[in-house]
């Protein structure tokens, strides 16, 4: 569906990021940090679309694996490749907003510290499948099963141990104000991810089918 609509859908993205900084500059100041904590709107939907990302990237190897459908394996390699472009935005903005925040570009707790272990997770999975000769395509899947399976330990990380971090009841309370600014740029960048995603799969199943004449050819 995403694939049939993805002209309109795609002026909808730039429409709904152009409108994203008026809402965000006429959102209340938070009483603390002032400006500086507009970068929330930014860097916890990337950093929402990272974790979210390695599950998407994990279910789809999980099916490679068990099932062997090519499909399958493009579609855990574009979520790869998306879940390393999100968290690389979530792990700048973390640390502009930290340096306010807290004094400090970077805290070793248990949410930035895991969320860095999935990212880099995530850049192995793709040196994996690059450089890993063959073969390589299932160890790679092997790797996102385990970087999934570290997400959940990400996001209750806040919850269970002491950190800097704020918890994940947060957003639940946010002011109406505030609220609506944030999850209008999380439903922006959910569907330019949602875009990028489909982008990349087509690009690989156009290579695919490019080898496969190449190999008619020389046969």
């Amino acid at each position: 569906m995403i694939r049939r609509f993805f002209t309109p859908l795609f002026v909808l993205s730039m429409l709904l990021f152009a409108a994203a900084p008026v809402l965000i500059a006429n959102a209340p100041y938070e009483a603390t940090m002032g400006l500086v904590a507009k970068i929330f709107y930014f860097h916890a939907p990337c950093a929402w679309l990272m974790l979210i990302s390695a599950f998407v990237c994990g279910i789809w190897s999980a099916i490679y694996l068990f099932q062997g459908r090519p499909h399958a394996d493009r579609m855990a390699l574009a979520a790869a490749e998306l879940t390393a472009v999100f968290g690389l935005l979530a792990l700048v903005t973390g640390p502009l907003w930290a340096r306010k925040a807290w004094g400090v570009w970077w805290q070793w707790d248990a949410r930035l510290t895991s969320s860095l272990l999935v990212w880099m997770i995530f850049l192995a999975y793709l040196l994996v499948r690059n450089y890993g000769g063959p073969g390589s395509e299932k160890l790679a899947a092997a790797m996102a099963l385990f970087g999934m399976a570290n997400v959940p330990f990400v996001y209750v990380s806040v919850n269970i141990w002491r950190t800097v971090h704020p918890k994940t009841s947060v957003v639940p309370t946010l002011p109406v104000d505030m609220g609506g600014p944030f999850w209008f740029c999380v439903a922006a960048f959910l569907l330019l991810y949602l875009l990028m995603l489909t982008m990349r799969v087509r690009l690989e199943e156009q290579r695919a089918r490019l080898e496969e004449l190449y190999r008619v050819g020389e046969s």
